[in-house]
């Protein structure tokens, strides 16, 4: 029998970081050939300050499931 939410878990991560590879990679390479390696620079940080906030709400779903699994255990 398959697992298919740790299918899902795993095509989903998958996806994410698909989309954030194309937008890092095709995103910061236009940047660079349209306006020089300054302004790709500057995306750069602009990206990586954006996702942040993205980062900070992942980490604290993980700490709430974490939470609720030790917590269904008892």
């Amino acid at each position: 029998m398959r697992d298919l939410r740790a299918y899902s878990r795993q095509t989903t991560f998958r996806l994410i970081a698909g989309g954030l590879i194309l937008l890092f990679v095709v995103g910061i390479g236009l940047i660079y050939f349209i306006y020089g390696p300054s302004a790709a620079i500057s995306g750069m940080i602009c990206l990586g300050i954006g996702l942040v906030p993205i980062l900070l709400i992942i980490l604290a779903l993980a700490i709430i499931e974490w939470i609720a699994k030790r917590a269904d255990r008892n």
